[in-house]
């Protein structure tokens, strides 16, 4: 018998509190899904290039989970309280009937476990598909074939969801529990009747609601403006003071909602108007810290998927090549490379195989003022050029000497980048052959560049130099064609004087990184080995996938064989795979962490809101059988309720929104969140506001629903029409 008025009440408390279910639910499907990324086919392909970083990133992972627990936990409390509140009568008229309190409590444990239970097998059979559909259109957006799916199951994953989840309900459970061991069957039967809410004062609430709105405004001013100063320490002190500002502008303004009622000119019956704000006035005003809170989480859940989406949309950058021409750079005698990658074997994996030859070039013996030695190049007259095509600002900065340093950003102009390079390099610069440089030209279908003697070309590295074209550099390009025509010199070596030739396509010396140079000059062969270095000479074997076998089986398939072909080498070899998965690295780590507690953040506001709702409205059930009585219909009091709805939930959100925009503002301006031109981002960015106002409104309509149902319920009562 009581096993089944156990079942009984379990399934009504199910049924009548959906909400909260389906949360449970929800969050199960998210703690599995977080714990199994081990599992996912992008993580075990990144495994095989970054594995110390993947280990890293995994290691995070229990740590977000703990913290994803930590909100859960409050959250479970506070459902199971208005459960437990909702219940009173029932709980006392059971121990009226002569249930002793332990096995009350017992019963509510074992419904609780029943409850978590059935959460537990929906949320990990929907967390099990949703780990599976991640983990197969990620490797999809990567381009499948990089290795063969493998289903995302994990043990691991269930155990830990199933542990962590019960432990917290259990804890939940034990300590509501103990708070109903403790109360008297009268306090039970007839409730508690709730305290007198203090409105306040005039004067009070107005002086909160402008601390709180100038609290926010130094918060806005600082995110907006310091962001970064101190280190970013400024960024905490914004943190606090836009949270306490929230506080007390909710508490303020919450307070103050009853003028809108007097000012109001419908103060009659109509519509249920007058009814409908003061029961907003009074959910909001009894409950602003929590109304403020519930702002704050939706604050930082748009700023977090906003970050989120932003890392996606990086993910069209992974797999566009740019710069990179190369697949493989393989190192060794140079030789015994040669006839390796031109073997049977291999050679069907090697397409336009370029020979790199690198090295910088000598100084004088002699040594000048400062007892270092002297540069072989004179470039004042280029240095001279490019400083007159500076903007007038930035000219007369390094004129008077103001300006000591240069660092490389695309924010700064073509002109001052150019400076910036060429002084740290132009003195001792590396050289490159002009026939390795005409190889990689022609593995991009371009002229080779043919120089005379007396001419040489410079290189600029472009995953370092920011260029928005490869081909031409417009600053660059002016001063050079403008000097060939005018038959200027604008540079010599070694006391000759040399053109320079313009506008000559940028692209990657190697797959990746084995050579990071900012730039070089590109030399006719036989100055190239009058002027090198010998310490500091360097050769590298470049090669491509043949394109027919791309079209054939994709890029990533045959890359990978022939990487397996590479290691029995023994050559010391690097892949554009190795660039390619640490790129993917930083989309992944940049993106699941980040959505995953911007919906955890979401979710659990639109349940505090909900259940607090549901709360007041439980609290205040006899206004309603008033309002019957008076002579209200139930379409009105539904459609009061429904109006209550909608302003609890917009009020949250509205200021979560202007909070959120100047997050985001801050971190877009500050290159925290990296938003260029990109024909993706309305999509993206459409796409998740669109899911924010979903998920709202799913938890809206929920909440009028489960409203609507209590309206009903007065039909029942008497005097009830």
């Amino acid at each position: 018998m009581f096993s089944r008025l156990i079942y009984r009440n379990a399934k009504r408390s199910r049924k009548e509190n959906l909400i909260y279910f389906a949360t449970l639910v929800t969050a199960v499907a998210s703690f599995y899904i977080i714990l199994s990324l081990g599992r996912q086919d992008v993580i075990l392909f990144l495994r095989e290039f970054e594995s110390d970083a993947i280990d890293k990133l995994l290691a995070q992972m229990p740590i977000v989970y703990v913290f994803a627990l930590f909100l859960l936990f409050f959250l479970i409390l506070f459902a199971n309280r208005y459960q437990l509140n909702r219940r009173s009568k029932e709980f006392g008229l059971y121990l009226m009937l002569g249930m002793r309190k332990e096995r009350l409590v017992l019963g509510l444990l074992a419904e609780g476990g029943i409850t978590s239970a059935l959460a537990l097998i929906g949320g990990l059979l929907i967390g099990g598909f949703l780990a599976e559909i991640i983990s197969l259109t990620v490797s999809k957006l990567v381009g499948q074939g990089i290795i063969g799916h493998q289903i995302s199951f994990s043990i691991g994953a269930i155990i830990f969801t199933i542990i962590g989840f019960l432990l917290i309900q259990f804890i939940a459970l034990v300590i509501l529990g103990g708070k109903l061991f403790n109360q008297e069957v009268q306090q039970l039967l007839y409730e508690q009747t709730d305290k007198k809410q203090d409105m306040g004062h005039l004067k009070g609430n107005v002086f909160n609601l402008l601390v709180g709105a100038v609290l926010l405004g130094v918060a806005y001013w600082i995110v907006l403006y310091r962001l970064m100063d101190f280190a970013g320490l400024l960024l905490f002190v914004a943190l606090t003071l836009g949270s306490l500002g929230t506080i007390l502008f909710m508490r303020g303004f919450g307070k103050l909602l009853g003028l809108l009622t007097s000012l109001s000119e419908r103060k009659s019956t109509k519509g249920l108007h007058t009814f409908t704000l003061r029961q907003f006035q009074e959910n909001v005003a009894n409950k602003s810290t929590s109304v403020a809170v519930t702002s704050i989480l939706i604050t930082l859940s748009i700023i977090l998927l906003a970050n989120g989406a932003s890392t996606i949309m990086g993910l069209e950058n992974v797999l566009t090549r740019d710069s990179s021409l190369y697949d493989f750079t393989v190192e060794g005698d140079d030789q015994k490379v040669e006839q390796f990658l031109t073997s049977e074997k291999m050679a069907p994996y090697v397409e336009d195989l370029n020979f790199l030859k690198i090295g910088r070039m000598n100084y004088r013996a002699e040594r000048g003022e400062d007892d270092l030695p002297l540069s072989l190049v004179d470039w004042s007259k280029l240095r001279e050029q490019i400083i007159m095509a500076l903007p007038s600002d930035y000219k007369e900065q390094i004129l008077s000497g103001e300006m000591q340093g240069y660092t490389i950003s695309s924010e700064n102009p073509e002109a001052l980048n150019l400076l910036g390079v060429l002084e740290i390099d132009a003195t001792a610069p590396y050289l490159i052959p002009e026939s390795s440089y005409n190889g990689l030209l022609e593995a991009i279908g371009e002229k080779p560049l043919n120089l005379h003697a007396d001419e040489i070309a410079l290189y600029f590295n472009p995953d370092f130099m920011p260029m928005d074209n490869l081909d031409r550099m417009p600053v660059l390009d002016h001063i050079l064609e403008k000097a060939e025509k005018e038959g200027q010199n604008l540079m010599s070596i070694h006391d000759q004087e040399m053109f320079i030739r313009p506008s000559i396509p940028k692209r990657g010396l190697v797959a990746d990184r084995s050579v990071e140079i900012t730039s070089a000059f590109i030399v006719p062969d036989p100055m190239f080995e009058q002027l090198l270095d010998t310490e500091t000479y360097a050769s590298y074997w470049n090669f491509r996938i043949p394109q027919k076998l791309q079209d054939e089986q994709g890029l990533m398939k045959p890359m990978m064989e022939a990487r397996d072909l590479l290691k029995t080498s023994g050559f010391q070899f690097e892949s554009y795979l190795q660039n390619f998965g640490r790129k993917l690295f930083y989309v992944v780590a940049g993106s699941y962490t980040t959505l995953y507690m911007g919906f955890l953040f979401l979710i659990n506001a639109c349940t505090v809101l909900a259940l607090q709702f549901l709360t007041q409205m439980k609290q205040t059930g006899g206004r309603y059988v008033t309002l019957s009585m008076l002579g209200a219909k139930r379409h009105q009091m539904k459609k009061s309720v429904h109006r209550q709805v909608l302003l609890t939930f917009l009020l949250p959100m509205s200021l979560a929104c202007v909070s959120g925009a100047i997050g985001i503002w801050a971190m877009i301006s500050n290159v925290i969140i990296d938003i260029e031109d990109n024909a993706l981002l309305y999509p993206i960015a459409f796409s998740f506001a669109c899911m924010v106002v979903l998920i709202f409104a799913i938890y809206g309509v929920a909440v009028a629903r489960s409203a609507d149902h209590e309206i009903d319920k007065l039909r029942w009562k008497p005097n009830i029409d």
